[in-house]
């Protein structure tokens, strides 16, 4: 327990960087602590946070933040307007606002990333710690079903899966979900193989653990936090692979606005009305870069060896 005579922030920075902690909460609360000190620092890893938190605040507030309808226009007086002080990034060949499209489009690349990270991730993790703690027969069929999903390309494999399911939001998540898992388990598999040789696996063994049991309560904690870094730095490849299966008119259906869609609307007009396209182009770009930048921060602060 926490001492009643650290009030001071003084005290309760030295309680929470001691070398000797006397519980595991003080253990614990220090290593949060130094995590957090240590991304703090990164000034790239906290713009990309803040572009991250704007974008889920945007998702959320869409209907409030949208000055216009995202699914109706003007064809008559408002087509393919430039951008100007009534429509900032101008309008589509609809008619309808630009900017509007692109904060309702914010809650599908919500959508996608989180329920992909949902889906991918444990499947990985769990592959991943049972293959390196078992070994053996089950160790060789899992990471050839794991090679044999790496083999091929994220996109290509992703298109097959959303052309024997058909195109929709829907099916394209669960094509990105199934082709994203392989490099989670491949992780998790590493970090178990080093896990299972210590004398802390040992003694959970001497005291009749299940081997069920120890990879879900004592080797998968371990890996979670790697798992999470590497789910971060994939988000823009996420966000990139649905925006390629939107652009190819295999992921959103119209009149969603999905930004890979409205790319590929905007392609017939990119010479002359150059803002129909390049919006949506420019909000992956710097979602896709935030998450990157947040995912570094992330693997700093995450790192076991660093100094915090």
């Amino acid at each position: 327990m926490m001492d009643s005579t650290l009030s001071k922030p003084e005290s309760l920075h030295s309680w929470l960087t001691s070398d000797r902690p006397l519980s595991r909460r003080q253990a614990a609360l220090g290593r949060a602590y130094g995590g957090c000190r240590t991304f703090a620092r990164n000034r790239l890893a906290m713009l990309g946070l803040f572009i991250v938190l704007a974008l889920v605040l945007v998702a959320i507030f869409a209907d409030l933040l949208a000055p216009y309808s995202a699914y109706i226009g003007d064809l008559r007086t408002t087509r393919l307007l430039p951008p100007s002080w009534a429509h900032w990034m101008g309008t589509d060949d609809q008619g309808r606002d630009i900017l509007s499209r692109l904060i309702h489009g914010s809650r599908i690349t919500l959508f996608v990333v989180v329920l992909v990270a949902v889906l991918a991730a444990p499947i990985g993790l769990l592959v991943g710690t049972v293959a390196g703690y078992a070994g053996g027969l089950v160790d060789a069929t899992l990471m050839r079903i794991t090679d044999i999903f790496l083999a091929f390309p994220r996109l290509i494999l992703a298109l097959a899966f959303v052309a024997a399911l058909g195109p929709g939001i829907e099916n394209a998540v669960i094509a990105i979900a199934i082709t994203s898992w392989p490099p989670y388990a491949r992780m998790a598999r590493a970090e178990t193989l080093t896990i299972r040789q210590t004398d802390y696996i040992a003694a959970v063994q001497l005291l009749g653990a299940s081997p069920w049991r120890i990879v879900l309560r004592h080797i998968m904690p371990l890996c979670v936090s790697s798992v999470i870094v590497r789910v971060t730095l994939d988000m823009a490849g996420i966000i990139l692979t649905a925006a390629g299966l939107g652009f190819l008119g295999l992921g959103a259906q119209p009149p969603m606005p999905e930004w890979g869609a409205m790319i590929a609307n905007g392609r017939l007009y990119v010479l002359d009305q150059w803002w129909v396209a390049a919006a949506p182009g420019a909000a992956i770009f710097v979602v896709s870069l935030a998450f990157n930048l947040l995912g570094d921060g992330l693997r700093d602060a995450l790192d076991p060896k660093a100094a915090k």
